[in-house]
């Protein structure tokens, strides 16, 4: 399980001009967040805009992704929906060998009730040959799940090893961490709460903001689980702007401008997601001038 502790990434999927997914600039990315020491990364994640891509693009993202790490770090798979049946199927034949895990984010859209959440994510430990994420993120399913229901399918389910928390509920936080199995991971979906939530006994973070800085982010989260928390805050509140500047105008609007603005890839995105404006730009490209990460 300490394959799981740290910085994942959730990483964004370049594309080029004409829309098409962008090999070369993902390859890119990999490298710049390997090289800045994450933990592990996530291939096809809500910021890797899945939703966009078809079930043969997916492959060959999650192709890439596998051969381009080499090894290098952990992978995790991206492979949740509001289809259950679909979900199950995506599962059963998922065949590609170099992943660790697969994050499966809540039904979204349809809003479940917490036991019709329960049953889906049963069929999805069932059907998955490889350990389950659970991804509770309410601000884009419009229904969250809660502590009750996390503690009911982490005890029930050996294959349900962790969950990647976007509620902001830090009264669900605390009944998780007090109540999961000894082994079950609670791990941030916000990157402006990693570093109270590991305080807390969180695992780590799989992070948006790692694809833009992932040295000086993943250096703040291991300060944090080495337990130096006062030495960390610098770290902690130098980033918060930036963090809010990417989520201004959606994810993986912002992310996808800095990484423009670094070099690594296009910003381009798939529609509905369009580009940000020219002030929320230029206000990234500060802060990233601050970081000392562009001249």
């Amino acid at each position: 399980m300490n394959k799981f502790h740290g910085t994942g990434v959730a990483l964004i999927t370049p594309f080029k001009a004409d829309g098409s997914v962008d090999h070369s600039g993902l390859k890119n990315v990999i490298d710049y967040v390997i090289s800045g020491g994450v933990e592990y990364i996530v291939s096809l994640g809500t910021t890797g805009e899945a939703a966009t891509l078809s079930n043969d693009e997916k492959k060959s993202v999650w192709e890439t992704t596998a051969e381009h790490n080499a090894g290098r770090v952990t992978l995790v798979a991206g492979i949740g929906g509001n289809n259950t049946a679909e979900v199950v199927r995506d599962l059963k034949n998922f065949r590609n060998k170099e992943y660790d895990a697969v994050l499966s984010v809540s039904p979204y859209y349809s809003k479940p009730t917490q036991e019709g959440i329960y049953q889906h994510y049963k069929a999805v430990a069932e059907a998955s040959d490889l350990p389950v994420m659970l991804y509770n993120v309410p601000g884009r399913t419009s229904m969250n799940m809660t502590a009750e229901t996390t503690l009911r399918l982490a005890h029930d389910f050996k294959n349900i090893i962790a969950t990647k928390d976007a509620s902001a509920n830090f009264d669900q936080f605390n009944k998780i961490i007090r109540d999961k199995p000894e082994d079950f991971l609670l791990i941030s979906g916000d990157d402006a709460i990693a570093l109270p939530l590991i305080s807390m006994g969180a695992a780590g973070v799989i992070s948006v903001v790692g694809n833009a800085i992932p040295g000086l982010f993943s250096t703040m989260v291991r300060m944090c689980l080495d337990g130096k928390f006062i030495e960390a805050q610098p770290l902690h509140f130098s980033v918060i702007e930036i963090i809010n500047l990417f989520f201004a105008e959606g994810n993986p609007c912002g992310v996808k401008s800095a990484m423009k603005l670094l070099d690594i890839c296009s910003d381009t995105l798939r529609l509905p997601m369009v580009n940000v404006s020219t002030d929320t730009r230029d206000l990234i490209l500060k802060e990233l001038k601050k970081l000392n990460l562009v001249s």
